[in-house]
């Protein structure tokens, strides 16, 4: 399955929900967590990934601390009260749209043809 396309749409989406369920998450943990997710259907590549991360935060949704592990910076993200609240209002619209898309797409029944008038 290819989900680029998909993904595009929805990744603020999964990285805000991700921290909104964790305190705070690194790069890396959350392509991992994505991967984990899905059944490693979606695959989170950084070029994607940190765009996305940064974007977040220039719009005030996330915050970043640093940490030092293993003798290399470590970026830590977390949610702000502007993002906790947008990630609920952005999993509940999702939501809602995959409900929608469910219906869309569900096979049509056919109407049965009358055959007593013949």
């Amino acid at each position: 399955m290819s989900s680029k396309e998909f993904i595009r749409g929805t990744l603020k989406t999964i990285i805000l929900k991700l921290l909104a369920e964790n305190k705070q998450l690194y790069g890396y943990e959350i392509s991992q967590r994505v991967a984990e997710l899905s059944g490693d259907e979606i695959q989170l590549t950084y070029g994607a990934l940190y765009p996305v991360l940064y974007k977040l935060e220039s719009e005030g949704l996330l915050i970043t601390t640093s940490e030092i592990v293993d003798n290399r910076a470590r970026k830590y993200y977390s949610l702000t009260k502007k993002g906790r609240e947008l990630a609920k209002e952005k999993v509940s619209e999702l939501q809602k749209f995959t409900e929608i898309l469910k219906n869309v797409l569900a096979p049509v029944p056919q109407p049965k043809m009358n055959l007593s008038g013949i």
